[in-house]
């Protein structure tokens, strides 16, 4: 099948409009057209039913979605993989939430494996929480960066560090019974965290701002106020120049980061080597 006609598709599925996904592939809207018939040719059933300002997909267009995400990705792992020299000669795919590339360690941790193994070229992607365990078993990712492993005996899985999430806010001397008119900053962390945070009646209204960027929910709660949950590592700096301040007598949510891979993988040897390096510290493996 041509990448290509799969790729239109997706662009298609995400504009749902011909026009916007001819202007971002740099095409013409009767070559997406022609495209997206050549597509549904190929697989004898209708992938969006076309009313006129309302394109959706149709039921055969929902079922070859993943399949399309899958072959796409697999697709441009291969020709990396396949493209490696003798100076690169191994690639790992590191998936994690974009909202752990930001934290505080990841950047070093990358950069002392570089250094450990020149030979080796990382793709870093960032994959949504929900996906990251089947993208581990369809192996379209090798390792995962998270706060959430999965509880499976397919998996490896490497704790390497504790930290918390603080409750924080622009005002000095806070507690919990003088922060309910203060703005919500929510960052959307984990379901654990948000299970957590649910039961904080002092949190329960709509926030002002709602986020998976670490960096974004800081810059907010200093710039304009308000008060929200960040993490500890990333707080630190602006709680030590009175930037911010913690919340008296607030809960601290205790969390944990991993790194999970396949228990089989056929590249175990190089992703050990991989885990070898220090992240901060490793803590402990869990069997």
């Amino acid at each position: 099948m041509d990448t290509e006609l799969l790729k239109t598709f997706l662009e298609v599925t995400k504009t749902r409009h011909f026009g916007r996904a001819a202007d971002n592939l740099f095409l013409t809207q009767s070559a997406v057209s022609f495209r997206i018939r050549h597509l549904e040719s190929q697989l004898g059933n209708p992938l969006f039913s076309r009313q006129r300002g309302n394109l959706q997909l149709t039921s055969a267009g929902e079922r070859l979605l993943p399949y399309a995400e899958s072959i796409l990705q697999m697709w441009g792992r291969a020709r990396n993989d396949i493209a490696l020299s003798e100076e690169l000669s191994v690639q790992i795919t590191v998936g994690a939430s974009a909202i752990f590339w930001e934290f505080d360690g990841i950047s070093d941790w990358i950069n002392r494996i570089s250094s450990a193994d020149p030979g080796l070229a990382l793709r870093l992607e960032s994959v949504p929480r929900q996906h990251m365990s089947k993208r581990l078993l369809d192996k379209s990712i090798d390792l995962s960066i998270t706060s959430e492993p999965p509880a499976n005996d397919d998996f490896n899985i490497v704790k390497v560090r504790d930290y918390q999430l603080q409750l924080v806010t622009h005002k000095p001397d806070c507690d919990m019974d003088n922060i309910s008119e203060l703005p919500l900053v929510y960052l959307d962390w984990s379901t654990r965290f948000s299970i957590q945070h649910n039961k904080i009646a002092a949190l329960q209204r709509t926030a002002v701002i709602h986020t998976d960027s670490c960096r974004v929910a800081l810059d907010h709660i200093i710039g304009n106020g308000g008060v929200g949950y960040l993490p500890s590592p990333v707080i630190a700096q602006s709680v030590d120049a009175g930037l911010l301040h913690l919340v008296q007598d607030a809960p601290v949510m205790e969390q944990a980061l991993y790194l999970v891979c396949r228990a089989d993988h056929e590249k175990q040897t190089m992703i050990d080597s991989l885990l070898a390096v220090p992240f901060n510290k490793i803590i402990e493996s869990i069997d």
